[in-house]
């Protein structure tokens, strides 16, 4: 039998909800407690809504793909996450937030460039940028901050060779998705650095489209920017949600990941020792299964009734499904709050679940597998060059990281 859960305002959790200082890899505590709840609960979001939380592994995975459950960000009862990402939906729309056929349409659009055999191809590339950024650490000063000088630019110099976007240009577009992806911008912000890296993107594939190269945006703006395809302007969108995506995220667990495996060393020291390729790999989906860097929850709303987990979810009512417990579910995940490099995370949520997940997750696995098997080899003496108190944590972002990562060998 399943009902409805009624709360009342004075009951619900304000989400996200705060991590606790001691534990900065593990998930918020009150977060946890839900968790035990076999029901469906209810949360506060920032502007008052109480959409529906979901912290199960298998109700997260069978929601996500549920195709009773819309990603369509335009939707009366959508749960933004925030009041920027809220002001700008309607204009800043990509196949991320549509649904299909629409999703589907536009995502075949670019699917072909982030296939397994292609990152195979481009792994060569990924790890001569990744040796030559170690050099230049080895080289310079010392301690130095590992975000700006490698965790940042390994997956921005990537994307812009895949996407054929001048690496020149770094400054400008990381400086906007930071604003994009804080909750905290405000809406203006948010905005003004949506339109200027459309603008950016736009103003590329209008070069691209005169002057084609051997690139994504050039195969973009040649062969689906057309009638029945793509306006140049949705074009652009999808240019700043790939060049967004494919620096910001893989750039996070770089960092995050370095900092969680110096906080482990025996884990760190297996990693460091081993030259097996599925080890290495094993160890990527344990260290995105452990840190879930989105942490947010991955946003959607109802389309119909939807009865599941103890109640009915009414057409119209926001779900945040929360990936952070989801990784951390005992029923999925033995002992979920160790850090364990030799066990199979590869049912995690990481990536999302469904029609949904991550199109460039083969390029994050790859350029993570390179990362992790290569640095801490290279740099066997790696250190944190402060006390982890004094790290200044990414709390008020769409995804969790570190600002800054001091490190000295």
């Amino acid at each position: 039998m399943t009902e409805t859960v009624s709360h009342s305002p004075q009951d619900l959790s304000e989400f996200p909800m705060p991590r606790a200082a001691r534990c900065p890899f593990d998930p918020p505590p009150a977060l946890r407690d839900r968790q035990s709840d076999p029901a469906l609960s209810r949360v506060r979001i920032w502007d008052g809504s109480t959409p529906w939380l979901v912290t199960r592994h298998d109700h997260v995975r069978d929601l996500l793909a549920d195709p009773r459950v819309s990603s369509d960000v335009t939707r009366s009862g959508f749960p933004h996450v925030s009041p920027g990402s809220k002001a700008g939906s309607a204009t800043r729309r990509s196949f991320i937030n549509m649904d299909d056929p629409e999703h589907s349409r536009m995502r075949r659009m670019v699917t072909a460039p982030f296939a397994i055999r292609k990152m195979r191809a481009l792994r060569p590339a990924v790890q001569r940028i990744t040796d030559d950024l170690i050099d230049d650490l080895l080289a310079g000063p010392r301690p130095v901050d590992l975000v700006q000088a490698f965790a940042l630019p390994v997956p921005s110099l990537v994307i812009c060779a895949l996407l054929g976007v001048p690496y020149a240009d770094h400054g400008f577009f990381q400086r906007h998705t930071k604003v994009l992806v804080r909750r905290s911008s405000r809406p203006e912000d948010v905005s003004a650095a949506s339109t200027a890296l459309t603008d950016y993107l736009d103003a590329l594939l209008a070069e691209k489209q005169a002057h084609p190269e051997e690139d994504l945006l050039s195969d973009i703006a040649t062969k689906q920017v057309a009638p029945g395809h793509l306006t140049r302007l949705e074009a652009a969108r999808m240019g700043v949600l790939l060049l967004a995506a494919g620096h910001e995220t893989t750039a996070n667990m770089i960092a995050l990941g370095t900092l969680a495996l110096l906080r482990h060393p025996e884990q760190l020291d297996a990693l460091r020792a081993t030259e097996d390729p599925k080890a290495v790999a094993a160890a990527v989906e344990e260290l995105l299964r452990y840190l879930t860097i989105v942490h947010s929850g991955r946003r959607r709303v109802a389309l119909e009734d939807i009865t599941y987990g103890g109640v009915t979810i009414r057409a119209g009512e926001g779900i945040v499904l929360s990936g952070e417990t989801a990784n951390r579910d005992p029923a999925a995940f033995p002992d979920p709050d160790r850090l364990d490099l030799g066990r199979d995370a590869r049912r995690h949520v990481a990536f999302g679940f469904g029609v949904h997940q991550c199109l460039g997750q083969p390029l994050a696995r790859m350029e993570l597998q390179v990362v992790y098997s290569t640095l801490y080899r290279r740099i066997p003496t790696l250190a944190l060059a402060t006390g982890i108190e004094r790290l200044e944590f990414k709390h008020d972002g769409a995804i969790f990281g570190v600002y800054e990562l001091p490190v000295t060998w």
